[in-house]
């Protein structure tokens, strides 16, 4: 698989008759899409988007609810709870119920995950290392802003 530079410089698109917005979108996708195939490679024994759900949930101040973690992932409750049952199954999530309110399920990280993290934190590294190399911090800050203007327009989107 060619990065997309690549396939840009091949000459076999013409890229000039998509307006800049279009092809950022484009770029995004085509990114998450090289980038989920290269994690996948890397973590093994789960998925990118497992990890990336570990990801989610670690981060959050109290263990998240299923619905909690949707909004979070910006992926449906039936695609996040589908991502949780197969953690769930290798030992590295824990799905109790709420112990306040017995209606909602809450989702905890394990030490199998604690000890997976560990073990894969220096490739990490490496990988998100090499991804940002030669890339200026404030260009990194830019993009951050893009992307959240983005999501924060994306959210009056019909």
């Amino acid at each position: 698989m060619g990065n997309l530079r690549e396939i840009i410089s091949a000459g076999t698109m013409d890229f000039e008759r998509i307006q800049n917005p279009y092809f950022l979108l484009g770029l995004l996708s085509a990114f998450d899409n090289r980038y989920q195939a290269k994690a996948d490679n890397f973590f093994e024994e789960i998925s990118w988007k497992q990890f990336f759900a570990i990801i989610c949930i670690y981060l959050c101040k109290q263990n998240p609810t299923i619905k909690e973690l949707s909004e979070i992932m910006g992926s449906s409750h039936q695609n996040v709870k589908q991502i949780l049952n197969k953690l769930e199954k290798k030992g590295f999530v824990q799905i109790v119920l709420d112990e306040e309110d017995k209606r909602k399920q809450r989702i905890l990280l394990t030490k199998k995950t604690e000890d997976f993290c560990r073990e894969h934190d220096a490739g990490s590294q490496m990988i998100v290392g090499k991804i940002f190399e030669n890339i200026d911090v404030n260009d990194i800050e830019t993009t951050i802003r893009t992307i959240m203007s983005m999501e924060d327009n994306l959210e009056k989107v019909i």
